[in-house]
């Protein structure tokens, strides 16, 4: 593997990592972690440039997809709810509602 190639490797095995400790539950954090790893271990051998860059476009895409992960909220939005960071929804009555 070109030292480009590692490096660009290395720098998304990275990136996956930091942003799967971002999710706030527990199971899916160790769970994608744990993924992350065992995926990247699996084709640490790959010698073929073009099946590579197959692979590191597929991570760049697995990357993008933890991202939007982490920044929408787990549940659609419910009306009169207030969604405070990325998992903490408060219940407001609305004044439109009979008390």
């Amino acid at each position: 593997m070109a030292a480009s190639s590692r490096a660009q490797v290395l720098d998304l095995y990275r990136a996956m990592l930091r942003e799967s400790k971002h999710f706030s539950a527990y199971s899916y954090r160790t769970y994608a972690i744990r993924r992350i790893r065992d995926a990247f271990r699996e084709n640490k051998n790959v010698k073929d440039p073009v099946e590579i860059q197959t692979l590191v476009n597929k991570a760049k895409r697995d990357l993008g997809i933890i991202r939007r992960q982490i920044q929408t909220p787990s549940h659609p939005k419910m009306p009169g709810e207030i969604t405070l960071g990325i998992t903490s929804p408060i219940s407001l009555p609305c004044s439109s509602q009979p008390s």
